[in-house]
């Protein structure tokens, strides 16, 4: 945590964090603080080796999931379920087939309508000016099955963010997509975050789209799981600048291959001990 962030409330926390399946050791002794950075969030984007235990890091802060000793935190308080305040998106599209994108964007909003305290005309405004933000207006009386992969992506995005999360937590979310559509995801992403600020983990494993996407990038170790390295330094914003052109720049190909090195370097090691943070 930077020096200007040690006085913001904190919105994660992980206090000695184990979880254990059986005799395999996922996550060991993951500790972490992320501030409630007021309308702006973070964006976190998360690789490592297969298996080294990223998504159990999203399933503990989502509630699915609970650690064998240690604390989780969300917004100072211990995570013991699922919660309006986080949204999960994951690599396979998750729409309910029988609705609308409309009515799939309404879901959360109806389930949280007397929380929220928004009217049957709130719901139906705000879902549709969701709907407007991630690119599917004119699509909002379609069913899932009428749209592409990257279409559904979007309703996957929109219905998260309906139920005003203050975390999105990500799980390879444009993997299954083609190239062009998830450059321009990516695009649509970092748009999203800069407009609406929650705090973001998303995990990847592109090297180039965690650059692109994060404003700082956590490398695992191989399992147990540990954070490896966080790196935020010489990250370059990209807000405004189209995946292929942040490519093309000289800061973001620094980023990259520093990210690589560090990459390489934490899957040579395989002796489970913590590697000193960069």
């Amino acid at each position: 945590m930077s020096a200007s962030e040690q006085d913001l409330p904190l919105v994660v926390e992980f206090r000695n964090v184990v979880l254990r399946f059986g005799n395999f050791v996922a996550l060991n002794d993951v500790s972490f603080k992320i501030a409630d950075v007021p309308d702006k969030g973070e964006f976190i984007s998360i690789i490592g080796p297969s298996g080294c235990g990223k998504s159990t890091l999203l399933n503990l802060i989502a509630g699915f999931l609970q650690p064998t000793s240690g604390d989780v935190l969300v917004r100072g308080r211990r995570v013991e379920g699922p919660g309006r305040e986080r949204g999960m998106i994951f690599q396979q599209y998750s729409s309910f087939p029988h609705l609308t994108i409309l009515k799939n964007v309404l879901f959360g909003l109806n389930i949280n309508a007397a929380e929220m305290g928004l009217s049957h005309e709130q719901r139906r405004e705000k879902a549709m000016e969701l709907i407007k933000h991630v690119g599917l207006l004119g699509h909002e009386d379609k069913y899932p099955h009428q749209l592409s992969g990257g279409q559904q992506q979007r309703v996957a995005i929109a219905r998260s963010l309906a139920i005003e999360p203050r975390i999105l937590l990500m799980d390879e979310p444009f993997s299954a997509l083609d190239e062009p559509t998830r450059l321009e995801m990516q695009e649509l992403l970092v748009e999203l975050w800069y407009r609406i600020h929650p705090t973001i983990f998303c995990i990847t494993h592109s090297i180039a789209e965690a650059v692109y996407l994060g404003e700082r990038v956590w490398i695992f170790t191989s399992a147990p799981g540990q954070i490896g390295y966080d790196i935020r330094e010489g990250i370059p914003p990209s807000r405004g600048i189209k995946p292929l052109e942040a490519q093309e720049r000289t800061e973001f190909k620094d980023a990259v291959r520093a990210v690589t090195e560090a990459f390489r370097r934490v899957t040579q090691r395989a002796d489970g001990k913590k590697v000193e943070l960069g």
